[in-house]
């Protein structure tokens, strides 16, 4: 443990920073992506849905 650096340097810090920017900008990257499959998932739901009931209200009127 004696061989770990004590002090933080200027370079080291600025490392540190942009290690730390480039995990936010990759979460950011993986939640805009997230996002837009729960987009799609939430319109095909809808689409299906609408015809399940386009469906059942056709099924319906050819009954009375």
């Amino acid at each position: 443990m004696e061989s770990m650096r004590r002090g933080w340097t200027d370079e080291r810090l600025d490392d540190l920073t942009n290690r730390v920017d480039d995990g936010f900008r990759r979460v950011d990257a993986d939640l805009r992506a997230l996002n837009a499959r729960f987009d799609g998932l939430q319109r095909t739901m809808l689409q299906l849905g609408g015809g399940v009931i386009v469906a059942l209200i056709g099924l319906i009127a050819t009954q009375l």
